[in-house]
């Protein structure tokens, strides 16, 4: 391992927010979570992947279909 690798894991284990120091910014003692926006957001990423999928499985089955109307010719 080069000695740059070691320093940039040293780096990060040092600004690691589990490592014992607290962090300098108050905004995050000072926030709190929504959770009726943490729903919304993955209610929402949810109908996105799920649009995906469909779309996806559409591609698949519309290339095998027209294979098969290749082979079938």
């Amino acid at each position: 391992m080069s000695s740059q690798l070691k320093e940039k894991a040293e780096e990060k284990l040092e600004n690691n927010y589990f490592s014992g120091k607290k962090p300098n910014n108050s905004a995050l003692n000072n926030s709190k979570v929504n959770l009726n926006e943490l729903v919304s957001r993955l209610n929402v990423e949810k109908k996105k992947e799920r649009n995906q999928n469909i779309i996806l499985s559409v591609a698949a089955v519309s290339v095998v279909t027209v294979f098969g109307v290749i082979l079938a010719l």
